[in-house]
C-alpha cells in the first residue's frame, strides 16, 4: 500500500532511527553475551519503529504549528482562524504550496485594494472639479455684482441668471450624488408593479420632443408595437432611466440622426429595451469606464452639454436595483447602443 506522502518525512526519519537502534541492541547483545537474540531485536525494532514515527510525526508538526502559528499573530493581515482550522503536515511541498497560494491571494487583494485607493482618489478629483467649476462661477458673478455692477439693472439680472445656473448644477450633482448613495445603500425602496413599457417609452419621447427637434434628432420606435408590453419594475425610476439614457444620445448624437428604440425576448421571462442613436459612438478603451460616477468621454464637450457627469452611473445603480443588467455596445463614429433588461408581467 503506498504511504501518504505527507508522512515520508516521519517515515525515513523512523527507518534511520529503527536501524541504528537494532545495530547498536544486537552489538551489545554480541558484546555481552556473545550472541544475538532476533526475537529480542525484532521486537525492539517493532516498538522502536511505532514511537518513533509517532512522536516525530506529531513534534514536527507541533514544531511547523507553532512557528507558522506566530508568523500569523505577528501579521496582522493574517487570520489565525485559517490556521487553527487546517490540518498541518510535515509535507513542506504542501506547506510551500498552501503559503505560495497564501501570497498569491494576498497580492490579488492589495492589488484590488490599490485599485480602490486610486478609484478613490480620482473620484475625489473629480467631485471636487465637478463642485468647484459652477462654486466658482457663482462666486465671481456675485462678487462682480457686489462691487458695483448690481447697481445696473441690466447687468444686474444677467448675472443674477447666470448664477442661478450655477446653483441649479450645483443641486443637480448633490441630488444625484445623494440617490446614488441611497440606491447603493438600498435605502431608496422601489416600488414595483406592472406598467406598459411601450406607453412609457412614448411619453418619454414625448417629454424630449423639443430637446430632440433643437438637434434635428428623431425619436422613434424600429417598428410599430400595437400591443400593450408590461413589464415589472419602479415606474418612475425606469422612466429616469430611459430619460437618462435618450437624453445622451441626443446630447452626442449627429445632427438630423436618429435614435430608435427596440424591444426582444430575452428568454422566457424577459425582455431587452436596445436605445441605438447614430451619434460620435465611443472608443473601446473608455467602454469599461462608461458607467463610473464622473466618467466623461469627452471631458470638454460633455461639460458644454452640462449635466452632473451622474446619468450612467444612475442608470446602472437604478438598473441593479432591479436585480437587471445592462449592457452596452458601441463603434467610434458609427453610434452607440445602450440596451437593459426587464422583466415581463407574469
Amino acid at each position: 500500500m503506498k504511504i501518504k506522502k505527507t508522512y515520508s518525512f516521519a517515515l525515513w526519519t523512523t527507518i534511520i532511527i529503527t536501524l541504528f537502534f537494532v545495530l547498536i541492541l544486537a552489538l551489545l547483545q554480541f558484546q555481552f553475551h556473545h550472541t544475538v537474540d532476533f526475537n529480542i531485536v525484532f521486537i525492539a525494532a517493532g516498538i522502536s519503529f511505532i514511537l518513533s514515527i509517532i512522536v516525530i510525526q506529531i513534534r514536527v508538526e507541533r514544531f511547523i504549528y507553532k512557528r507558522i502559528k506566530k508568523i500569523y499573530e505577528e501579521v496582522s493581515l493574517l487570520d489565525i482562524g485559517d490556521l487553527e482550522n487546517t490540518a498541518l503536515t510535515s509535507n513542506m511541498e504542501t506547506l510551500s504550496a498552501e503559503v505560495k497560494k497564501f501570497a498569491e491571494k494576498k497580492q490579488v487583494e492589495i492589488a484590488s485594494l490599490n485599485e480602490r485607493e486610486s478609484y478613490r482618489r480620482e473620484f475625489l478629483g473629480n467631485v471636487s472639479h465637478e463642485l468647484k467649476t459652477p462654486l466658482f462661477t457663482v462666486q465671481g458673478y456675485l462678487l462682480t455684482l457686489l462691487d458695483g455692477a448690481i447697481d445696473d439693472e441690466i447687468i444686474s439680472e444677467k448675472y443674477l441668471q447666470r448664477a442661478n445656473k450655477g446653483v441649479e448644477r450645483l443641486v443637480a450633482i448633490i441630488k444625484d450624488l445623494d440617490m446614488i448613495s441611497k440606491l447603493e445603500s438600498n435605502e431608496l425602496g422601489l416600488q414595483k408593479e406592472g406598467f406598459n413599457i411601450i406607453e412609457l417609452i412614448q411619453d418619454v419621447f414625448d417629454l424630449l420632443e423639443m430637446k430632440s427637434h433643437t438637434r434635428g434628432i428623431t425619436l422613434m420606435f424600429d417598428k410599430t408595437y400595437d400591443v400593450p408590453l408590461l413589464v415589472v419594475g419602479d415606474r418612475e425610476r425606469i422612466e429616469q432611466v430611459l430619460i437618462n439614457l435618450i437624453m445622451n444620445s441626443i446630447k452626442y448624437g449627429k445632427v438630423d440622426g436618429t435614435t430608435a428604440i427596440s424591444i426582444e425576448s430575452y428568454g422566457h421571462k424577459k425582455i431587452l429595451i436596445k436605445i441605438k442613436d447614430t451619434g460620435l459612438g465611443i472608443k473601446k478603451e473608455h467602454l469599461a469606464r462608461l458607467f463610473e460616477r464622473f466618467y466623461r468621454v469627452d471631458q470638454s464637450r460633455s461639460r458644454e452639454q452640462g449635466g452632473s457627469g451622474l446619468g450612467l452611473s444612475i442608470v446602472k445603480h437604478i438598473i441593479e436595483a432591479h436585480d437587471e443588467t445592462i449592457l452596452v455596445k458601441s463603434e467610434f463614429e458609427k453610434g452607440s447602443e445602450f440596451s437593459f433588461t426587464m422583466t415581463k408581467v407574469k
